[in-house]
């Protein structure tokens, strides 16, 4: 199956799940119709990557040597739903992590904390909006969590076997601890950076990169798909292999257009990133590379939520002259290079491996 109609699939059944959802928030109060129609509005962008590397995963493995054959109809809909589920989840994380990193937009509107709180103001609500659209926030992104779990509990009652469907099922809670304890690393070292030593700020800033993206964005949904086909212990350490140096390489890319993206094709402002002064590997190579009188100034604006564009250009070029952008960019391209190398030897079907080679390549040469 391409991957264009794997993405139309994936979006057609969140659609449907979604839809199947109204009546029921229909039925307790007309009220609750936000909580439907921020979820479809957030889940209608987006690339579906780990919706890729899950079916991909799946596709690469086969205890019955049968790696390259395409998905019976039945397995087919088990994956759509497992790839859904793995979707609606990531729309979880999204809105409790702009909650956290009090981020106004995503994917080109209003995230949806601020969308709750333009709520409260239109309706003439006492007490303070801020509050309110964030506590609200804070139920979608848990309704979410939940309906992932429908999806992925459903997709998992169609594993082969009682094996396959417990190691899917340890794959999926896996990832859901790792990225919940990685993103409290990362809130954490917003606010620890102060105490941390210059010669431990890159390694903390790539921990959290791990246990907060790379694990859950490529390594996770590929296990969680080959777990589902019943892979071998082999068939997935090459996974493993693969997915996480490419992880962090998709995140270091993320980090770079966090700076530097074009708002247009990110959907976020340019240099959000530096305004919600994120703790990146960016940051970690610039500020050890500046003396101290630059260092305290580049420690000043960082974070400040009211930069103006001057100020961001000139973090922009000092992030430049540095050396620390081109450092990402050669780490990006090592990450790839090891990925890759780990894919071609791995013991994968010829056609996932190829796709998965092209999947890695869109992942870390991406304008968005």
């Amino acid at each position: 199956m391409e991957s264009p109609r794997l993405v139309n699939l994936v979006d057609s059944r969140i659609n449907e799940f979604l839809v199947s959802r109204d009546s029921i928030v229909e039925r307790i109060a007309p009220e609750l119709a936000p909580f439907t129609q921020y979820s479809r509005d957030l889940l209608s962008g987006g690339k579906r990557f780990r919706a890729q590397f899950c079916y991909w995963g799946w596709r690469a493995v086969s205890p019955a040597n049968t790696a390259s054959a395409v998905p019976s109809e039945n397995d087919l809909d088990v994956l759509v739903d497992l790839c859904a589920g793995l979707e609606i989840f990531h729309a979880a994380a999204l809105v409790h992590d702009d909650i956290i990193d009090n981020s106004d937009t995503r994917r080109g509107m209003p995230s949806v904390h601020r969308r709750f709180e333009s709520l409260h103001q239109g309706e003439g609500w006492r007490g303070p909006g801020r509050t309110f659209g964030e506590g609200s926030a804070i139920l979608l992104g848990d309704l979410l969590l939940a309906w992932s779990d429908e999806l992925i509990a459903h997709a998992v009652l169609g594993a082969p076997s009682l094996e396959t469907h417990l190691a899917t099922r340890a794959a999926v809670d896996l990832m859901r601890t790792e990225v919940t304890l990685g993103q409290y690393l990362d809130l954490m070292e917003e606010r620890a950076w102060p105490t941390v030593g210059l010669d431990e700020s890159l390694d903390r800033a790539l921990r959290v990169i791990v246990y907060k993206s790379a694990k859950y964005s490529v390594e996770a949904p590929l296990v969680i798909g080959a777990s589902l086909r019943g892979a071998s212990t082999a068939q997935l350490d090459s996974l493993r292999r693969f997915g996480l140096p490419l992880g962090i390489a998709f995140q270091l890319r993320d980090d770079l257009l966090g700076v530097f993206g074009d708002a247009e094709r990110t959907g976020k402002p340019s240099g959000d990133d530096l305004r919600e002064g994120k703790r990146t590997a960016l940051v970690a190579l610039t500020r050890a590379r500046l003396d101290p009188p630059s260092r305290r100034l580049f420690d000043e604006l960082l974070g400040d939520p009211d930069l103006d564009d001057a100020q961001i250009r000139m973090l922009q070029q000092t992030m430049r002259e540095t050396g620390a952008v081109l450092e990402i960019e050669t780490m990006i391209a090592e990450r790839l290079k090891a990925a890759l190398g780990e894919l071609e030897r791995a013991s994968l079907g010829d056609t996932a491996r190829a796709e998965l080679a092209s999947l890695a390549r869109r992942i870390t040469q991406r304008e968005s």
